[in-house]
C-alpha cells in the first residue's frame, strides 16, 4: 500500500489552493503540506544523491500576520506557478487610522501616532480614487524582496542598514469600503501581481492628513481559487483529496502549452519593446 501511495503521489501534477492560517509563514504552511504527503506515502524528503523527493512550491507569499488562499504547485504543476505570481488577487484589509508601524501592520512596533477624528468617509472614498487603476507604488522594507540574496525583513531583523525599493508599476482592478467605524476601516481589493496591500493602508493614511496601518489582512481569492469554495484546510491534506481536487479544478487553470504559449509571447513584446 505504502509503495502504490508513493507512486501515486509523485504521479501528481497541477495546481490546487490551500488555507493559509495567521502566524505561520508561506515557507512554513507549504513545509508542512509536503511533510505531511512524504510521511503518507511512507517517503523522505530526499532521495538518491539529494535529489527532492516531491516537486512543489507556492505562487506567492503571503504575510505571517496574514491568512487565505496560498496557490499551490506538485509535479509539473510547479512550473505554472508564475501564472498566480502575475495574476489577480483579491483581499479583505482591515486598516487602523492614526497608527503607523514599522512593518505597515499589527505585528510591528508602532513609530508614530496622529489624529484621526477628522477623517469621514466620504474623505475615505475620495482618497481612494487616487489609488485606483495603474498607479506606482514604494513595496514595505518588511517584505519578502531581496538584496544580496537575502530578505529585505531578514537583513533588518538582523540590524542591517536597508534602503527602500523605488516605487514600481501596479494594478488595482477594484477597490470600495465595506465598513467605517474609525479608527478601523475596511476594503476589499482586487489589484494585480507585486501588490502590497500594507502599502496601500499606510499610503492612504498619508493621503489622509494621519497615517495607518493594517490590522487584519485575507487574501480570498488568488487567480481562479477563492477561499471559500477551494482551499483546502489541514484537515484535508491527504494524497487522496489532492488527487480529487487536482482533477476537478483542472479546468481552471491554464494548460502547460497554454502558459508556454504566453511566455513566448510575452517575451516577444519585451523584445519588441526593447528594440
Amino acid at each position: 500500500m505504502a509503495g502504490e501511495l508513493a507512486v501515486r503521489l509523485q504521479s501528481l501534477s497541477g495546481l490546487f489552493p490551500v488555507y493559509k492560517p495567521k502566524g505561520p509563514t508561506s515557507a512554513q504552511v507549504l513545509n508542512d503540506l509536503k511533510g505531511r504527503l512524504l510521511r503518507e506515502a511512507g517517503l523522505k524528503e530526499y532521495g538518491k544523491k539529494r535529489k527532492q523527493t516531491l516537486k512543489i512550491g507556492h505562487g506567492g507569499t503571503l504575510d505571517s500576520s496574514a491568512s487565505g488562499v496560498l496557490v499551490v504547485g506538485i509535479g509539473d504543476g510547479t512550473k505554472m506557478l508564475g501564472t498566480m505570481l502575475t495574476g489577480s488577487k483579491k483581499y479583505t484589509t482591515v486598516g487602523e487610522l492614526g497608527k503607523a508601524t514599522d512593518t505597515l501592520d499589527a505585528s510591528g512596533t508602532v513609530t508614530e501616532e496622529k489624529p484621526f477624528e477628522h477623517i469621514t468617509e466620504g474623505d475615505l472614498q475620495r482618497v481612494l480614487k487616487n489609488f485606483t487603476g495603474d498607479i506606482m507604488q514604494v513595496p514595505p522594507l518588511f517584505s519578502a524582496l531581496k538584496k544580496d540574496g537575502k530578505r529585505l525583513s531578514n537583513l533588518l531583523r538582523e540590524g542591517a542598514e536597508v534602503e527602500a525599493k523605488p516605487a514600481r508599476p501596479v494594478t488595482v482592478y477594484n477597490l470600495t469600503v465595506t465598513d467605517f467605524q474609525p479608527p478601523l476601516f475596511t476594503l476589499e481589493i482586487e489589484c494585480g501581481g507585486g501588490f502590497y496591500v500594507r502599502s496601500l493602508v499606510n499610503d492612504i493614511g498619508k493621503s489622509l492628513s494621519s497615517c495607518a496601518s493594517v490590522k487584519e489582512l485575507i487574501r480570498t481569492k488568488q487567480g481562479p481559487f477563492t477561499l471559500d469554495e477551494h482551499a483546502l484546510r489541514q484537515e484535508k491534506w491527504d494524497i487522496d483529496t489532492v488527487a480529487k481536487v487536482l482533477q476537478e479544478y483542472a479546468a481552471l487553470v491554464p494548460t502547460e502549452s497554454r502558459v508556454k504559449r504566453l511566455k513566448t509571447e510575452d517575451n516577444d513584446k519585451t523584445s519588441s519593446a526593447q528594440d
